[in-house]
C-alpha cells in the first residue's frame, strides 16, 4: 500500500495523482478486493465536518481525492500540497476505457431516465466491445433501495458508477455497498448529464484556469447558488483560519 493518505481541515484525502488513482482501483478489481472511491470538494469537506456521521460513512473508503480545485490550492497554503486535481468526470471516462479493454461490466445508477439511456448509448458506441451490466434512473423511493441493491448484485457488475447528489449517494453505497458486492463502485454527481449532453463541460483552457465552477454556475445558477455564494466563503474562511493558527495538513501516512 502506498504510503499516501494524510487529512485536509480533519478530512481523510489521498495524496496521489489520477494516473495512481486508475492503477490502484485496477489492482484491486483484478485481486478481487472491494473498493470505493470518494471525490471530495469543498461542499464535500463542509459536510463531513459537520456532520460526524457522513464523516465516518466516507472515511471507510478506500480511496478519497481531490476533485475541486479549492481544494488542491488550500492545500498548498496549508503546508503539504496535493499533486493534482482528480475530477470525477474524468476518472470515470478513464476507468470506462479500462472496462472495455479489460472485459469489465459496469453498471450506471442515477440522473433522469433520458439521460442514463444515451450515457449507456454514448458508451456503446465508444466502445463496442463494452459490456455493459445494466442501468437505472436515480428516481427512487427508500424503500426501493433494497430491491435496487440486489438487481446490482445479480447483474454482476464490475465497476458501479452513481450519478445521483450528495448526500444521497454516499448514504447509497454506505448502507448497500455489501449487498450489491460490486468490486468497485464511485458516486460521479452530475457526470452523466456532461456525457449525455445535458450540459457542456467548460473549456479544458477554463479547467486549467480553476475557474470551471464558474463555468458550471452559468449552467446551473440555481444548483450552484448555495455551494458558491455560501459553502465556499464558509470553506474559505475556515482555511484561512487554519492557517492563522498554524494548523498545517499532517503527513501522510501508510494506512492499515
Amino acid at each position: 500500500m502506498l504510503n499516501d493518505r494524510t487529512e485536509f481541515m480533519g478530512v481523510p484525502v489521498d495524496a496521489i495523482t489520477m494516473q495512481q488513482t486508475i492503477e490502484r482501483i485496477h489492482q484491486s478489481i483484478v485481486a478481487g478486493e472491494k473498493i470505493q472511491h470518494m471525490a471530495i470538494n469543498t461542499m464535500i469537506i463542509l459536510r463531513m465536518v459537520e456532520d460526524p456521521q457522513f464523516m465516518h460513512t466516507l472515511s471507510k473508503c478506500e480511496v478519497i481525492n481531490a476533485d475541486g480545485i479549492g481544494v488542491v490550492m488550500a492545500s498548498k497554503l496549508l503546508g503539504h500540497p496535493l499533486p493534482e486535481r482528480v475530477t470525477g468526470i474524468d476518472l470515470m471516462e478513464s476507468l470506462i476505457a479500462l472496462a472495455a479493454k479489460e472485459g469489465f461490466k459496469p453498471y450506471f445508477l442515477g440522473a433522469q431516465e433520458e439521460v442514463v439511456q444515451r450515457t449507456v448509448s454514448h458508451y456503446r458506441q465508444k466502445y463496442p466491445k463494452l459490456e455493459i451490466a445494466g442501468y437505472r434512473n436515480g428516481y427512487f423511493k427508500e424503500s426501493d433501495e433494497k430491491q435496487i441493491a440486489e438487481d446490482i448484485r445479480d447483474s454482476e457488475a464490475d465497476m458501479l458508477f452513481v450519478a445521483i447528489s450528495s448526500p444521497k449517494k454516499e448514504l447509497f453505497l454506505g448502507q448497500w455497498r455489501d449487498t450489491m458486492n460490486v468490486p468497485f463502485c464511485m458516486g460521479v454527481g452530475g457526470s452523466f448529464d456532461v456525457v449525455a449532453g445535458k450540459f457542456k463541460r467548460a473549456p479544458e483552457w477554463v479547467q486549467r484556469a480553476g475557474l470551471e465552477w464558474a463555468y458550471r454556475w452559468k449552467q446551473e445558477p440555481r444548483r450552484m447558488f448555495r455551494r458558491n455564494a455560501v459553502d465556499m466563503p464558509k470553506f474559505v474562511a475556515m482555511v484561512l483560519a487554519s492557517k492563522a493558527l498554524g494548523l498545517e495538513v499532517p503527513q501522510p501516512r501508510t494506512r492499515d
